[in-house]
């Protein structure tokens, strides 16, 4: 006879049950009321403000800029996660614990701090300047901001699964005759890869949606560096609430899109390295 596994959360229909309501009451309710908001405009009001060139290009700005900054987080990121995992030096405690900051800073202050260096005036900024390249108030300043508040995912994300990997399977590789780039692409990223399809998720769902850092580095000119959450608020002030709840309903059917490809690509992941 099976003997059945006990849980330590007694109840499972009481703790099912509680689950969904939170679930629903704090994410499911309020992005049906956004779809059902957005509804009452119909498909084509919709459409008709999803191709509004202003609207179009910010949406483009924010999805392509944030793909962008999550795939910069994950190879660095990646590196970074490897370092602080892998090697012991000095003042390696100092630096895993900067790495949360941009959990802890406001968003507002990363913008300032780093319009304030990447300014043509500033640390970094006043350094290119002569060489002709500009960064902050550029959509390469968006991306800038970005990875900063990014990095943390990915470093997060992939740091437990590097120290759970044994070293041994890397020398065991080194003894068969593989190269260093052999066992990096054959052992190493394999093992990684679902932990860097979460973080760069995740980077890219806080990239997408990002504002307080982004807005102050942007310079959130139309069709050039203005961002999507930008343009909800700039409605909303306008008391276009219509306009808002369109364009916010777009970036969630995208988000939603985009986040689903990715986590059938994790899942299809996990199957391969099962069967491996």
């Amino acid at each position: 006879m099976a003997i059945r596994r006990q849980s330590i959360l007694p109840g499972f229909g009481l703790t099912l049950g509680y689950t969904l309501v939170y679930l629903g009451v704090i994410v499911l309710l309020p992005l049906a009321v956004l779809v059902l908001r957005a509804s009452s405009l119909g498909l084509a009001g919709l459409w008709d403000i999803a191709t509004e060139p202003r609207i179009l290009a910010a949406l483009r700005t924010s999805f392509s800029l944030a793909l962008a900054a999550a795939a910069i987080n994950v190879i660095f990121g990646g590196i970074v996660a490897w370092v602080l995992a892998r090697y012991d030096f000095p003042g390696r405690r100092l630096l895993d614990a900067a790495v949360d900051l941009p959990f802890a800073l406001p968003t507002a202050v990363a913008g300032i701090a780093l319009a304030a260096i990447y300014a043509p005036n500033g640390w970094i900024g006043a350094l290119i300047a002569p060489l002709g390249w500009k960064i902050a108030y550029t959509p390469l300043g968006i991306v800038v901001a970005l990875v900063f508040i990014g990095l943390p995912f990915i470093v997060r994300t992939v740091q437990p699964v590097i120290l759970e990997l044994e070293q041994d399977v890397e020398e065991a590789s080194a003894t068969l005759g593989a190269a260093r780039m052999q066992t990096l692409v054959r052992v190493i990223l394999p093992t990684l890869a679902p932990a860097l399809l979460t973080g760069f998720a995740l980077a890219f769902a806080r990239g997408v949606g990002e504002y307080g850092s982004v807005i102050f580095i942007a310079g959130n000119l139309p069709f050039v560096s203005e961002i999507a959450p930008l343009l909800i608020i700039v409605k909303l002030e306008q008391f276009d609430y219509a306009g808002a709840t369109a364009i916010a309903t777009l970036m969630l059917a995208a988000s939603f899109l985009i986040l689903l490809t990715i986590n059938l690509i994790q899942a299809w992941s996990r199957r391969r390295m099962g069967h491996v």
